[in-house]
Parts: structure tokens; sequence; C-alpha cells
């Protein structure tokens, strides 16, 4: 395992701490958890532990929406042939399914298109306004991506086609396209209260506000200032928008983007509805992942547990189990499958696609493992001495090079840029960073070397031409050499706690944990610390590359605590001989022949050598 740096955590006011854990009633660490996630009133945690459409913004907050708004009560008026667009990955798929089926309901003159990741490149494309025109659009809603597209939307005004841009990409300082509307939390002169949502939640706020506008009734309004008639629209404009939570919430947690404010109402909601009224497109795609459906008598036999499945699904459920596979039709041949299958009503079509979409995920595994290793051959026999990689093969597939960045920053915690060649002769490459490394700003820092580019602090998508790659990749090495010191480059453990085993680890401690989720960034599952820890004798390694074990206190009376430490085999012969350690972790429930038991999963661990 690479060497971490432990931080302890200790970005909070003991007063504060002090306060909450005395309003709440509840233990300081778990005060001090909140805290540490910016809750520091009752409200805020009621908020908190409490995610309900109520605290939803006001969706014409956002800059442009009743002019969006607007543009789509017209279109639909005059019966206009409206295209909704969006991008390749799981956001921009989800986002597409979500807007479309919700216009299809009222308005049958629609279509929606997905741009070709290996001719077309993600965003607005050339080719995507000329198949608008040629099938006679006169709107287009592009969904995550466009929010720089000021050349390709001013195109497709010469063609009479209009456009209601709603991204959640950093723009270009002001300077944006000139669209009918232009929806997007981070321009700078939006004063939309919620910077971080996802493409697909811009999706959702086009729905909400649209909805909203149709029954004279908003999700901000306080229900108790309403008459009977206005609330009970209110409440039927609350189950109208649910339906569409599932795809926000598979956006939220493949985008990577924050779980708090906002998301974090947003994730909880779609998770019940994956959980208990599964649309046909995810339930087939979790059936390829091994996630079982209960059966009809044990449904009836224990009426009282909502789940539709055997497991309660979790934020990473979505990120390892439905987003791969969503993004493979993508990377492989063709994201309007993935479209489909999130579309359709019909349970047997949809186990079909989702039967060719896994197989697509299988291929795409294939040849991301194999580019992986052919990078860190690579990146092993170079120069491994500098602060970055830059890595470019012209035969890696386009749709992998963004997984094989992501697997060799985990690998040699680097920002990383792998290129490939597109067959217009550029070079496409995907970046991604570290937590100390805004890659973005960096590379607009090199822009006047650049074709395009876009995306997130930690994650952009770039084309350079190949004339100009040794003179970016020497400019982007100045970036990097000013702005990541030494110390950045070793992996950080950030630690929520220290606590004792005698003391703290309770079912009720564990049952209060479990009210932080949905789990994510800005709201990870909490690492706890606890020093002076022994193993009782029976460690052993699982898998030929994990280690189990049990730990102990040596000085706070406690019971044993079942533990699982991933990719630690190398640590059994020290365990074994039962050297004291500090270990790092996480508590969660393990569910085994039909008992639940509190366990922790080992992050990492130093042993004292003393």
């Amino acid at each position: 395992m690479k060497e971490k740096r432990w931080i302890l955590r200790k970005d909070y006011d003991i007063e504060v701490v002090d306060n909450l854990a005395d309003s709440l009633g509840v233990d300081k660490i778990i005060a001090t958890l909140l805290v540490e996630r910016g809750v520091t009133t009752f409200d805020e945690a009621r908020c908190f532990f409490r995610p309900s459409l109520d605290q939803l913004h006001d969706p014409f907050l956002m800059k442009d929406m009743d002019r969006a708004i607007a543009r789509i009560n017209e279109a639909v008026r005059r019966r206009e042939r409206i295209l909704v667009y969006g991008d390749y990955d799981v956001d921009g798929t989800s986002a597409v399914a979500l807007v479309y089926s919700y216009l299809l309901s009222f308005h049958k003159n629609i279509d929606f298109y997905i741009p070709d990741r290996d001719t077309e490149g993600s965003g607005i494309s050339t080719k995507g306004i000329d198949y608008a025109a040629e099938t006679g659009v006169k709107l287009v809603i592009a969904l995550d991506c466009g929010i720089k597209a000021m050349e390709k939307v001013a195109y497709a005004k010469s063609l009479g086609i209009d456009f209601i841009i709603g991204d959640h990409h950093l723009p270009d300082g002001y300077n944006i396209p000139e669209a009918v509307a232009v929806l997007d939390p981070k321009r700078l002169d939006c004063p939309y209260p919620f910077k971080e949502l996802s493409g697909c939640g811009i999706g959702f706020k086009i729905v909400e506000a649209h909805q909203e506008q149709r029954v004279g009734v908003r999700l901000c309004d306080n229900p108790h200032e309403l008459d009977a008639v206005r609330r009970e629209k209110r409440d039927s404009l609350k189950l109208r928008l649910l339906k569409y939570l599932d795809l926000v919430a598979v956006s939220i947690a493949s985008d990577i983007v924050s779980i708090m404010g906002e998301n974090r109402v947003l994730a909880a909601y779609g998770l019940k509805v994956i959980n208990t009224h599964p649309r046909p497109g995810i339930e087939a795609i979790l059936t390829y992942g091994h996630i079982a459906r209960r059966t009809e008598s044990d449904m009836q036999q224990h009426p009282e547990e909502k789940s539709y499945f055997c497991k309660e699904l979790n934020v990473n459920d979505l990120v390892f189990l439905v987003g791969p596979r969503i993004n493979a039709a993508g990377r492989i041949r063709s994201a309007f499958d993935s479209v489909r299958l999130l579309l359709s009503d019909d349970p047997t079509q949809a186990m079909e696609l989702a039967e060719e979409i896994d197989a697509y995920n299988n291929e795409r595994k294939d040849l991301d493992t194999a580019a992986t290793e052919e990078a860190r051959r690579l990146v092993e026999s170079g120069n491994n001495s500098k602060k970055f990689i830059i890595l470019f093969n012209e035969n890696w597939r386009k749709g992998v090079v963004g997984i094989v960045a992501s697997r060799l920053v985990e690998a040699y915690y680097k920002p990383t840029i792998i290129f490939t060649r597109t067959p217009d002769n550029m070079l496409s490459g995907s970046a991604r960073s570290i937590k100390e490394f805004d890659i973005h700003a960096a590379l607009e820092q090199c822009s006047d070397l650049l074709e395009n580019f876009g995306g997130h602090k930690y994650a952009v998508g770039v084309t350079i031409k190949p004339e100009n790659f040794d003179r970016f990749v020497a400019r982007f090495e100045e970036v990097v050499e000013q702005n990541l010191n030494t110390e950045s480059q070793v992996p950080e453990m950030e630690i929520d706690a220290q606590i004792d085993f005698g003391k703290q680890i309770t079912p009720k401690f564990l049952r209060i944990l479990k009210q932080f989720s949905p789990f994510g960034p800005d709201n990870n599952m909490p690492v706890f610390l606890s020093k002076d820890l022994v193993d009782t004798g029976y460690a052993r390694v699982v898998g030929g590359k994990h280690l189990k074990f049990s730990a102990i206190s040596l000085t706070v009376r406690s019971r044993p605590y079942p533990a699982i430490g991933f990719q630690m085999a190398s640590h059994y012969s020290k365990m074994h001989k039962g050297t004291p350690f500090t270990l790092c972790y996480t508590l969660e429930e393990n569910y085994w022949n039909g008992k639940t038991d509190i366990q922790l999963n080992a992050k990492d661990l130093i042993f004292d050598e003393n």
C-alpha cells in the first residue's frame, strides 16, 4: 500500500461542538462529525438528518430559468420539434433520459441525441447541430455540456435553431454562449445558492420549474401558508417529481459531486426510489451486477422491510455497479443504448438492453486493464521523478483513457493526463488530479496551446494539435512545479476523530452514524483512529491480498471487533506476531448467517515497533 499522511481534523470550534452536543443530546464525537460537515445548529442538524424536498431551492433563482421555461412553453405551443442533447457519460445520458421522458409525456414532437465519443468528442458537435437541422428541430436543450460552446451555438442560430444550455461545468469567465438561456450555477452572475448540482441535477431543476409553473405552486412554498387546495397541489407536485430522482441520484454518485446541501436531498430521495420502485432499466443493470430482488414470499413475510432488493443499495452501489455499465455503452459502442435502457418501461426489453451493455462493460474492463498495465510499464520504465504524468499512445481507445488516468492517480498520486489520437488527427486527453492540485486551473494557464478543454477541478477533458504537444508538456510542467510541493504528493488520510473501543463503539453510535448517509464527497463515511490495539490471534489472509483480523484494545476494556483490511495482506506477519498497532478505520454493519455485527473497515495502520 502507498504510504499516507495522517491528518487528524481539527477544523472546528470546541465550544460550537459542545453546544451542539447539548442541544441534540448526542455524543461529542457525533457533534464533532456534524460540525466538521458545516452543521452547527439544531435546525441545521434536523435538516441534515431528515432530508426533505421542502429543502430544495427555488429553481427560478437560477439565472435564465424564466427564459428557459418560456422558450419550452413556446415550443410546445407551436408544436416545434425539440432535441434533448447530452454528453455520453452517466451524467449526460441520465440527464437526457430525465428531460426527454418528462417532455415526451405531453409533447410528442421530440428527439434526443448523444455525440459519438470517437468521431465527435464531448460536448456540442457540428454533426449534432446538422442532425437537428436535417430533422426540423427548432429548439435544442443541451444538458451536461455547452457552457463553452460559443461557436457551435452561433452556428445553430444561423440555421434557425435555438439553444437552452443546462450545464454545471466551469464557464470561461463571463464569456458564455449567446443562447436563449444558459443555466449553470457556476456562472459568475448566477445567484443560485447551491453551486454543485450535477448535469442531471440541472435537468431536474428545469423539470421542477416547468411543473411548478404548470400547477401554480412551488416546492419552496411554506405549506402552512397555503390553503387546502394549494397544499394538495403541492403534495401532488412532490409525487410527480419523485419518480425522476433515481436518475439524479445515479448522476450525483457517478459524477462524484458534493453530497451535501441540495444534492444530499436529491440523492437521499433518489436512493429511496431505487430501493423501493426501481425503473426497469436500473433493475436490469443491478441484475447483471448480481443484486438479487427479494422474493414475493419474503416480501409477504417481512412487509416492514421496504427494500425491493435483498440489500439496501447505497451510493457506492451506484458508483461501482450502475455507473460503469451505463458508461460502458458510450465507451465501446453508442451511449444511445444507455438512454434507451434508462427510458425503457418494458422489463423484457430492459433486460435485453442490459445484457448488451453488460457485455460492453466486460469488453471495457479488458481494454482498460490492458491499457493501464501498459501505461504503468511506461511510467516505471521512464522518468518517474516528475510531479506529474503525461502519456500518449495512439492505440489506446478514447473511451478508456479517463479510466487509465484515474488508475494512475490511484497508483502514483500525481496529476495525470492520458492522450490518444482521434480520427481527425487531434490528440484527445483525459486529465485526473489529486486533492491538492486544481488541474482545470492549471490547464487554463496552457489554454493558448489547447484547442479546447473543460470539466472540473479534478477531472478535465482536453484536445490539442499534435504539433503543440511538446510545448504543452513543457508549459504544464512549469505550472505543476510552481503550484505543487513534494509533501502534497503523499496521499492524505483524513481522520475525523480519535475514539476508544471500550466507550464509544456501541450499536447506538453506529445507528446514528448510519443516519449520516448518503455518503460521498464532503460527507465521506467518517474515519476514526484508535491506538494501542492488537490482534486476538486469528489474523489470516483472504483472497490472496486482503487481511482479516480481530482487534482489541490493550489499554481500555473492550470486546474484540472483527476487521477487514483490503489490499493489506503484507501486514499479516507482524499482526500474527501480536505487534501492537494504531488503526484508521470506518465502522460498518456486517451481515452473516442472519446475524448483524459491527465490523471495522481498515483504511491504514501503523505498527508500534518499540
